[in-house]
């Protein structure tokens, strides 16, 4: 086995990585990556340095983790401030640290990459211990690994590392044929509001059109970075994606783009941005210059569930928080994350705290499950 720790993914054969990728993943796959780094939307300006960890067997890659080096905790979507300003108050470093994720993206996927599922109990130790080696060699406080899959959080859980739980609102599809099936399946007040909801954009003269890379155009691609841009700086601060980065994956993963554009008066108002696997929609990100009413809804959620409708895809993802997702049809999915620290004074009471949030996440879905708009 060689292994090799890459500051830039473009050190890794683009087929040989995407090979690794379960599910087409478009978040895991090297176009993706590459052009999070190509278009500076990582790197040192925003604290995310790539370290992905590149393992081979005989010149082939066999296991894989994309990786990053954080100098701070944005876009992480597991918040650990709480825990940062307890190291600094006791003269500790906490950054950086190690965070095998993907930069601005709360999905659910792989992040112990290997080649046939028989590598697993070589190459997870593998992994992991890679992980402890360069924590110490980059004298990280130590690292965590965000939103993987269930197996990996599993395996992840017997090697000691602190897991941390957290809620997450998903829809799925029922093998329905049309929307009105969806609808069909909810509370009569629930379904009235929804069709009252889709009704007030269509009043309002605003049609709804959704593109893929081939279809998208330059201009298109200008209005949906501008959106973006606009929401970020009205409220969630900085915005680290940009044109360039949005045009060059819609080249790269044309077939896993799904933009979709309203207009009102020939007028593009809003856009909203989605990316599929073969089983999954993911929603990502949304803006708008004209506020009315229902159309975030129609644009981020609705729209969604029709796509996945009509193409067969099973699970939508829409992004972190947000409990309007509920009476919408969405239903509280647990996620977690899995945490290492090198040098922890705090042991005891971060056992207590995350048993503490584990119970109180356990506690929030159980009482949203009671409140679910489904007959």
């Amino acid at each position: 086995m060689k292994i090799q720790i890459c500051h830039q993914i473009s050190l890794i054969d683009e087929q040989q990585w995407n090979a690794l990728v379960q599910d087409n993943n478009p978040f895991l796959r090297y176009e993706f990556l590459a052009a999070l780094e190509k278009h500076d939307c990582v790197g040192e300006k925003f604290g995310w340095l790539p370290r992905h960890i590149a393992i081979y067997q005989d010149d082939e890659l066999v296991g894989a983790m994309p990786l990053y080096e954080k100098h701070n905790s944005y876009g992480e979507f597991v918040f650990d401030q709480s825990w940062a300003e307890a190291w600094q108050q006791h003269g500790l470093r906490y950054f950086p640290k190690l965070v095998s994720s993907i930069p601005y993206t709360p999905a659910l996927g792989q992040r112990l990459l290997i080649k046939t599922e028989n590598l697993a109990d070589l190459l997870y130790p593998l992994l992991m211990k890679t992980l402890q080696e360069l924590t110490l060699h980059r004298q990280a406080s130590g690292f965590h690994i965000l939103f993987p899959q269930t197996a990996e959080l599993e395996w992840l859980k017997k090697q000691g590392l602190f897991i941390r739980h957290d809620c997450q609102f998903h829809w799925h599809n029922k093998r329905y044929s049309h929307f009105n099936d969806f609808l069909a399946q909810l509370s009569s007040r629930k379904r009235k509001n929804i069709i009252k909801e889709r009704q007030a954009v269509a009043n309002a003269g605003v049609t709804l059109k959704r593109l893929n890379g081939y279809q998208a155009s330059e201009q298109d691609w200008r209005k949906m970075a501008h959106f973006y841009e606009r929401t970020f700086t009205e409220k969630w601060g900085t915005a680290t994606l940009n044109y360039e980065f949005f045009k060059t994956v819609a080249e790269k993963l044309p077939e896993q783009v799904v933009l979709v554009l309203a207009q009102q008066n020939n007028t593009c108002i809003a856009g909203a941005l989605m990316f599929c696997s073969d089983t999954h929609l993911y929603g990502r990100f949304w803006g708008c210059d004209k506020t009315i009413k229902g159309l975030h809804f129609e644009a981020c959620y609705y729209q969604g569930i029709e796509y996945c409708i009509e193409n067969n895809l099973a699970i939508f993802e829409p992004g972190a928080q947000g409990e309007h997702k509920v009476s919408r049809g969405f239903i509280p999915t647990l996620t977690r994350s899995a945490h290492y620290l090198m040098e922890n004074p705090f042991e005891q009471s971060i056992i207590k705290f995350v048993e503490y949030e584990k119970t109180n996440v356990f506690n929030y879905i159980d009482h949203i499950n009671q409140h679910l708009p489904y007959k």
